[in-house]
């Protein structure tokens, strides 16, 4: 999960494996999987930092990493 803030200033957990697309125009909006859009306070790059730290806690950056490697050795 990982801290977003609301335009009403409101602060939400927001599951990051939901998450499918995150743009900045110039609001950041963030896009589920299920088509439900939030805009939030925070920089595109700063919820990006925050889905990547969130991935790295529970380990599917490194899952990701093994299973490249191991297609291209195959």
């Amino acid at each position: 999960m990982i801290s977003i803030t609301r335009l009403n200033g409101s602060q939400m957990w927001l599951n990051a494996l939901m998450i499918e697309t995150v743009e900045e125009t110039p609001d950041t909006y963030v896009t589920l999987v299920n088509g439900k859009r939030i805009i939030v306070l925070e920089k595109a790059a700063e919820v990006i930092a925050r889905v990547k730290e969130c991935y790295s806690e529970i380990g599917i950056h490194a899952a990701t990493i093994k299973v490249q490697q191991t297609e291209e050795w195959s």
